[in-house]
């Protein structure tokens, strides 16, 4: 069964780790891979990846993105957006700690935090009007 609007962004705003796919160009599937973002209900959806990486150039050529999320308990629920690129800024460390305590349990954080910024090098924020929602909740398996 279709989810409501309302229902489909309160379920994406939650912290759930995305399949994120970009087209990788002729003759290759899209490059799948899991990240975390960030989105508010009606607002844009966010991320942040390595500056000059593969998915940062791949990104930037196909100018448009899908991303899934989805869960099996209670119910088998999921939501797919997709939509182009609206920007890509340089990644902030305020979207590093965003980001950061938006996943890990708050004993965790800084650690990482210091993990992250001492081996992850530049990043950049992508931007993503999320145009496109295919949604379902499956019910009880």
């Amino acid at each position: 069964m279709p989810l409501s609007k309302s229902e489909r962004e309160e379920f994406l705003a939650e912290p759930h780790v995305a399949a994120l796919s970009v087209h990788a160009g002729p003759q290759r599937g899209p490059l799948t891979v899991p990240i975390w973002y960030q989105y508010r209900p009606g607002g844009e959806l966010w991320f942040t990846t390595g500056a000059g990486s593969r998915k940062h150039r791949l990104i930037e050529s196909a100018g448009y993105v899908s991303l899934m999320v989805d869960r099996v308990e209670p119910s088998v629920r999921y939501v797919a957006v997709d939509g182009p690129v609206l920007r890509i800024e340089p990644g902030t460390d305020d979207q590093l700690v965003e980001m950061t305590k938006r996943y890990l349990p708050p004993d965790k954080v800084e650690g990482y935090l210091e993990f992250a910024r001492r081996e992850h090098g530049e990043s950049i924020a992508v931007f993503v009007d999320p145009a496109h929602w295919l949604s379902s909740d499956l019910g009880s398996v």
